[in-house]
């Protein structure tokens, strides 16, 4: 990509250009920010870093390609984390500044910032680039503080301390010191006081003088003035304010970007160009509104379907179509209609977009991703969702084979505004971007929901190379470093772990799978422990998805849930069955040993349980063996089980749901989501599937009043291509995954 890079003179800003240029992007114009004051060297501002900005000019000349600049207007209004436009805002500086270098280079498509541990930053230039349709890119962010130091100093980046405010920094000492000098330094202070040592806590603020992309010429500081902002004695703050300077030349550079970028630009390519403008908010695209869905014969000919489960405070609801005679009109109005439709039960709920936490996007045929997307962002959007935007998985279903539509639909549901949203859209080398209306993960009520996770490699955003077991160790990394953001691991906090296995897996790789997450877990499991934990190690639940297809062709997604206390206080996690609690036998079913080999589950007492409940042909042998044929019963999988045997099936699975519900004292208005796998069956269509559980979740509501099943069905039917607890075998029947949480 070309790239504007944001440039302040400190050495994050110019190392962030590096490693733009280390990633095959080319860096094609500068933009700088500097006060409206020659004579002010600093504003007061979180958003900006302006000591020095008085040398900046010379970046240009340095480095061979144009510097747009634009003199601060605004001010701090906007207060909150999440940014929305504010007219009188610094922030709108900088979307004038970048919206001007792209009118200029219309081929810039990316933004390069400098970004190392600051969201406030982040998430303002985020906002700007999303704004004028460009990529953030920001290569520093999350990574190590003290490696990245050593990487700056060590990739000849000659940067000098401009301000200094921190305990252990004086500036009559300090300031225009380089920070490979100071580096011995900068890390006593942070083993004495817990400094940041690339000073992103506003420890201290750098100018680079020299750099490798600097191939034109080196900046000679000659003369300076240490202008002393408070003379606290403890932490002293001081800047230095430059007071003459020169270029020194040097020989010409082995870099190409220079000639790449005269190209682009057919002016000097030292040029210096002020920005003027107003700082006013722009005047937003009239966006096509979305069209009301009122035509109620259409839905009726749809034959749409609705499921949602019973929990007061935090619920799912799911929207399917049932495929009609009539000839579909595409993937994108059934999206459409779909998310009209479930826009309408939260509306009736008196609930909205914001109040999502995470979304399953089922889709018909992976190919038309764009035009789904498409769709979908003109429903779930920031401004929809001031507190964050939900999470996300992407699935190809086979809808069309299961007589339904092209989309379909699951939503969880909130009833207050505590989740925590972890969205990052900058490009950098920490975990895969989202970029758009979806989030790498929530955490709402000590459950962190992460988005699919792909075998995506973070700074080149390219699936890993190296088939199903590489992309699924990269998937685990990608989840791991999110985790990290909640004070957790996958390690040792995942209570389930669903991976969805495509089709282009060789048949020999699949066994590996599941090798390969075990092996990872296991492995990353004692430096966990050893940095401490705040509960107990979890023993996670495992559910393994065959499906057509995934985004970008991937060959597998993990999709982890989390338990993240809230304190410190142990976790008691139970495996146990309490033999105490007998359940009455329902459907002539009668407590039996084997039914435990049926049975995944994960319960920390009190607070969650979650359940994976696997039918093979052996145990619906075992289920039917008054019905089965010879055939199916021996293994033959041509032969599929007959609606009256799926009948009997789908009781059996209610009942030992329930029974494991009440065993573990959780009720069915606990469950937040219940969804049942089901592989084609040409015997059973999904909508007699559909009839036989909910007949046998109301049979059970009437014979013991527990199942409330409402007006709608509590579960969600999901067509897929197999199920089971390994990669290597996803030959179930029948797979349910529920998961409860106590209020």
């Amino acid at each position: 990509m070309k790239v504007v890079a944001l440039v302040s003179g400190g050495k994050d800003s110019c190392y962030a250009m590096m490693k733009c240029i280390q990633y095959g992007h080319q860096i094609v114009a500068l933009a700088n920010l500097l006060p409206a004051d020659d004579s002010v060297d600093e504003l007061d501002s979180y958003m900006y870093q302006t000591v020095g900005h008085q040398i900046i000019e010379s970046y240009a000349e340095c480095m061979g390609i144009p510097l747009f600049r634009r003199r601060i207007q605004g001010s701090t209004r906007h207060h909150k984390l999440n940014y929305q436009t504010t007219p009188g805002d610094e922030v709108e500086d900088m979307f004038v500044l970048l919206k001007e270098v792209k009118k200029h280079i219309p081929s810039v498509t990316a933004v390069s910032s400098g970004a190392i541990a600051s969201d406030y930053q982040r998430l303002r230039v985020e906002s700007v680039c999303s704004r004028l349709g460009l990529v953030s890119l920001a290569y520093l962010w999350k990574q190590d503080q003290s490696l990245l130091l050593q990487e700056m100093i060590t990739n000849s980046i000659l940067a000098i301390t401009v301000k200094v405010a921190a305990m252990g920094l004086d500036p009559a000492k300090h300031l225009g010191k380089e920070i490979a000098f100071l580096k011995p330094y900068l890390h006593k202070l942070k083993d004495l006081y817990g400094i940041n040592v690339c000073g992103e806590g506003g420890e201290y603020e750098t100018l680079t003088l020299d750099c490798p992309l600097f191939h034109n010429g080196r900046i000679m500081l000659d003369e300076f003035q240490v202008v002393l902002h408070s003379s606290d004695s403890i932490a002293p703050v001081g800047v230095l304010h430059p007071l003459q300077f020169h270029l020194e030349k040097k020989a010409s550079s082995s870099l190409s970007d220079k000639d790449k970028a005269n190209d682009l630009f057919g002016e000097n390519m030292s040029s210096v160009f002020e920005v003027q403008g107003e700082n006013l908010q722009e005047c937003k695209a009239s966006c096509k509104s979305v069209p009301e869905v009122s035509d109620l014969v259409e839905v009726s000919r749809k034959r749409l379907h609705l499921s949602k489960t019973e929990k007061d405070n935090t619920f799912s609801i799911c929207c399917w179509l049932q495929d009609s005679s009539e000839p579909s009109a595409g993937l994108q109005e059934d999206l459409k209609l779909i998310l009209r439709q479930i826009e309408l039960q939260l509306q009736g709920c008196g609930f909205g977009w914001e109040h999502v936490l995470y979304i399953h996007l089922y889709m018909s045929d992976m190919n038309q991703f764009t035009l789904a997307n498409e769709t979908y962002v003109r429903f779930i959007t920031q401004d929809k969702c001031p507190f964050g935007v939900p999470s996300r998985s992407t699935i190809e279903l086979p809808l069309i084979q299961a007589g339904l539509g092209n989309a379909y639909i699951e939503v969880l549901v909130a009833n207050d505004q505590s989740k925590r949203v972890l969205h990052v859209q900058s490009i950098s080398c920490w975990a895969p971007s989202c970029i758009g209306p979806y989030s790498q993960a929530t955490l709402h009520k000590e459950i962190l929901h992460m988005a699919g996770q792909l075998g995506l490699d973070p700074p080149t955003m390219t699936l890993s190379g190296g088939g199903s077991t590489a992309e699924l160790e990269q998937a685990l990394q990608n989840s791991e470093a999110i985790a990290e953001c909640f004070n957790c691991s996958i390690s040792t906090s995942a209570i389930l772990f669903v991976v969805y296995c495509s089709t282009n897996i060789p048949s020999d790789e699949r066994p590996q799978i599941h090798d390969k997450l075990d092996t990872f877990i296991k492995q990353d499991k004692p430096s966990h422990l050893d940095k401490g934990s705040k509960s107990e190690v979890l023993d996670p639940i495992f559910l393994y998805v065959l499906v057509p297809d995934l985004p970008k062709r991937a060959l597998v997604e993990v999709k982890p849930v989390l338990y993240v206390p809230e304190t410190a206080e142990t976790t008691e996690e139970t495996s146990h069955d309490l033999s105490g609690v007998m359940p009455p036998s329902y459907y002539d079913f009668q407590r039996a040993d084997w039914h435990d080999s049926c049975i995944q589950k994960c319960v920390i007492h009190g607070k969650i349980c979650a359940v994976v409940l696997s039918i093979t042909s052996a145990v619906a042998l075992k289920v039917c063996s008054d019905s089965m044929n010879a055939d199916w019963s021996n293994g033959n999988l041509q032969n599929y089980p007959t609606e009256g045997q799926m009948r009997r099936i789908s009781r059996f699975c209610i009942y030992l749901l329930d029974k494991i519900v009440i065993e573990n004292d959780f009720s069915w208005r606990d469950i937040m989501s219940l969804r049942i796998y089901v592989p084609p069956n040409p015997h059973v269509p999904l909508e007699t599937l559909l009839s036989l559980f909910t007949d046998a979740c109301k049979e059970l509501d009437q014979m013991c009043g527990s199942a409330k099943v409402g007006g709608k069905p509590i579960f969600n039917l999901v067509p897929v291509l197999g199920s089971g607890r390994s990669a290597a075998c996803t030959e179930d029947i029948i797979t349910c995954e529920l998961f409860a949480r106590k209020s």
